[in-house]
This record gives structure tokens, sequence and C-alpha cells, in this order.
């Protein structure tokens, strides 16, 4: 009789401490994990494709919705779009043999600048690719 007593009298818990410290440790892990697969820096909103290609960014060419260009993430001028993207083709041609120029325009941004550096692209010898939203 004493046995059954004792059996239910005992209570089942389950120790949630261990579990709060795993599930912490996953959402900071994931949370640095996130915050570094993004190389693009600069945010602009592309146009949508069909097609999903992938391409190496040696060079990547940004143009923002308030017209700022940024050439990786350092911001340029305009009027020097022609010798800035030659000069890092060039550097580029060191480690690549046709380095890649791709462009990552805003929707919203002028045509006239995307046709700017494509016509600075091809004048340097380089891939062009635009980088758009599949």
């Amino acid at each position: 009789m004493s046995l059954r007593k004792r059996l239910r009298n005992t209570h089942n818990e389950v120790d949630a401490g261990p579990l709060n410290d795993v599930l912490f440790i996953l959402l900071m892990f994931f949370l640095l994990i996130s915050t570094l697969a993004n190389p693009n820096v600069v945010k602009v909103s592309n146009p949508k494709g069909k097609s999903d290609t992938k391409v190496s960014q040696t060079i990547v060419v940004t143009v923002t919705k308030d017209q700022q260009v940024y050439i990786g993430t350092q911001h340029v001028n305009m009027l020097y779009i022609d010798s800035l993207i030659k000069k890092e083709v060039d550097q580029n041609r060191k480690f690549v043999d046709t380095p890649t120029v791709v462009m990552n325009i805003d929707t919203s941004a002028y045509y006239g600048q995307a046709f700017r550096i494509m016509e600075a692209a091809k004048r340097a010898k380089a891939k062009l690719a635009a980088n758009i939203k599949p």
C-alpha cells in the first residue's frame, strides 16, 4: 500500500532552464549570420526578373532612388563614372581575366545613368550584369 501512495505523490517536472540557454544561443547565432550574409550595403529597389542567373560580383555600381552613385560602398560623382569604372576594371583585371561590372540600380533612378554606366563598362571591355529581383 505504501508503494502506491509514494508513486501518486511524485510530480514529474521538466527543467526549462537549459532549453532557454540553447534557444538564446541559437538566436544569437542566426542574428550574427544574417548580418554577414548580405554583401550589398546600399539598399535599392530592383526590378523583378524571370530567370535567376548568378554572376561573380567583382565591381558593383549602385544607383539609389536619390540618384546617389556608389562603386562598392564608396560614394562617387556621376561626372567621373567613366574614369572610375575604367580604373576599377584595370585593377581587377590583375586577378580576373574579364572583370564583371554589376549594376544595382533602383527602379526610380534615371535611365540615363544606367546607360552611361553600361557604356563605361563597354569601353573598359568588362562584362556587364544587372542585379534584378527574381
